[in-house]
């Protein structure tokens, strides 16, 4: 076995720093934990003056940065309360929402229309998501979610006045009456 394929818990004599093990691996360094010096080391892992004293697999094939980066991502992508692509009304784009004070002395608040309306889809996502939790949780019996549905059915019909936002009827928000 090469010096190149040890595994962390491999112990091997370094010329200049003595004896010591490998704590971690990627794929370019190992990282050593030196006894005489009592110090941890990146050397390269094809560094070719190393001699094993004991080596130890790899249990499993040596995964780099990019790998881990990429799964991490995807994991993100899989478990994320992404909000899906839900479009403005074309009336709206490029609009904004203005918050005037009843205190003239105070500043108003203007608010691009798209980050306005992100945020109301953001509102109806999460509350889908409530819904689902409600819906599956073991700890409730049928009494409790029906009561707990109103409550959210409530909050939809609350939401109705934004209904003149969305593009398509079928992404509006519908209360207890079915209608807007």
């Amino acid at each position: 076995m090469s010096a190149s394929e040890l595994a962390p818990g491999s112990r091997l004599r370094h010329p200049k720093f003595g004896s010591g093990m490998i704590v971690s691996a990627d794929a370019t360094y190992y990282k050593i934990y030196f006894y005489d010096s009592e110090e941890v080391k990146t050397l390269a892992r094809d560094y070719e003056g190393f001699e094993i004293e004991e080596a130890k697999k790899p249990d499993f094939p040596m995964l780099t940065q990019k790998d881990v980066e990429k799964a991490i991502r995807e994991a993100l992508i899989q478990t994320s309360e992404r909000s899906p692509i839900v479009p403005l009304g074309g009336k709206w784009i490029g609009g904004s929402v203005t918050l005037n004070p009843g205190d003239a002395s105070l500043q108003e608040k203007d608010i691009p229309m798209d980050t306005f309306f992100h945020k109301i889809v953001m509102v109806r996502e999460k509350l889908r998501v409530l819904e689902q939790n409600i819906n599956n949780h073991p700890k409730l019996d049928d009494e409790d979610r029906v009561h707990l549905q109103q409550y959210i059915t409530r909050c939809y019909g609350s939401l109705t006045t934004f209904n003149v936002l969305f593009a398509y009827k079928e992404d509006q928000f519908k209360g207890s009456g079915g209608k807007d």
